[in-house]
């Protein structure tokens, strides 16, 4: 088995080296990988750095992107030009930790999609009031979704490549970390198996983060909304 991890990049410099060195630790023993940074052509050279670092692993595949920047395209093309059997995804600033890696492969044997969840029992943010404003946001969206997955917006999982491919990539994979909420509903709604497990997301070791709460949260509740009228129908009148 071949595992794909696809790392989105952008201005990551000062984590890129080291978390490719701790995401190839925790490859779990029996896994063959391949490490995709896909970069949007950042001003800081992270493209440059991971080309440099890992010249002599052909395992690290460094992808610079000049057109269709964005976080949820940058994944996509990540995956369409993977090879493995499995795709992982996670943030490139260490909020993701490479030691839930084996426990998140091991489950992938059984489920369709894991996810590595802030919310369920076990999980956590170093953050509090980041913690306690998206745990409120959450329980609204699964309001509005009627949905059971905890954390709608992690972002940090993996999946099959080939349940993957049966998904509506044109539907799912555009904006920023909303795509996941997307990702899980096609998911929920093609039948696949979905898993929460326990993970600790942590503060960013280095460099300034890209997302403002504020403007994220807007940007959600707009994709939340937008999405719930477009699939209305689907979803169907609430009982009384």
């Amino acid at each position: 088995m071949k595992i794909s991890v696809i790392l989105p990049t952008y201005n990551e410099a000062g984590n890129i080296e080291n978390l490719v060195h701790a995401i190839i630790k925790n490859i779990s023993s029996g896994w063959d990988y391949e490490i995709l940074v896909v970069d949007d052509n950042s001003p800081d050279k992270t493209y440059e750095i991971v080309r440099e670092e890992f010249k002599t692993n052909p395992a690290v595949i460094p992808i610079l992107r000049t057109t269709e920047r964005g976080l949820a395209k940058s994944i996509r093309a990540g995956i369409e030009k993977s090879r493995g059997d499995q795709i992982l995804v996670m943030d490139t600033d260490f909020t993701h930790d490479p030691v839930e890696i084996p426990k998140m492969l091991h489950v992938s044997q059984v489920y369709d999609i894991v996810s590595g969840s802030r919310f369920c029992p076990g999980g956590n943010m170093d953050d509090t009031m980041h913690y306690l404003a998206s745990l409120i946001y959450n329980w609204c969206m699964r309001l509005l979704l009627r949905t059971q997955i905890q954390d709608n917006l992690g972002g940090f999982f993996t999946i099959g490549k080939k349940k993957l491919f049966t998904l509506p990539f044109g539907k799912i994979f555009f904006g920023y970390g909303d795509y996941f909420f997307r990702l899980l509903y096609y998911a929920g709604k093609k039948g696949l198996t979905i898993v929460e497990i326990p993970a600790q997301y942590h503060n960013r070791t280095k460099g300034v983060s890209k997302s403002n709460f504020l403007k994220l949260l807007l940007s959600y509740t707009a994709a939340v909304i937008r999405f719930f009228l477009s699939q209305k129908e689907l979803i169907g009148p609430r009982p009384q």
